[in-house]
């Protein structure tokens, strides 16, 4: 079963998805203080559906981390940023949150998909 909170990373230097990443998934507190909550390896399609359990899914800020130095690296990008960090808030827990990102070696975009 798939994860309320998804993502998945499309490398757009090489025109293909960024498999062998690793996210990490955090949940800010009370107190402000990042907690992780999940963590998983982008697949062969670079997508990552087993961030996080339906059970602990619930409101407020979350943070994704995706490491890409070493895969930029694999890839022979020297790359400007060695993780991408994404801070997002989750409103309804009964709607799905996929949170995608494009990836190049100087830059990075990200949206709310689907």
């Amino acid at each position: 079963m798939s994860s309320p909170i998804t993502t998945h990373i499309l490398d757009t230097a090489h025109g293909k998805p960024a498999a062998g990443v690793t996210v990490t998934l955090e949940y800010r507190d009370t107190s402000g203080t990042f907690t992780q909550v999940g963590t998983g390896v982008t697949d062969a399609d670079g997508r990552l559906r087993t961030l996080l359990s339906e059970a602990a899914f619930r409101t407020g800020t979350y943070r994704l981390t995706f490491d890409v130095r070493g895969y930029q690296s694999a890839h022979g990008d020297q790359g400007f940023f060695p993780e991408v960090t994404i801070a997002f808030f989750v409103g309804d827990v009964a709607q799905h949150y996929h949170v995608p990102l494009l990836l190049s070696p100087f830059g990075y975009s990200t949206y709310r998909g689907s």
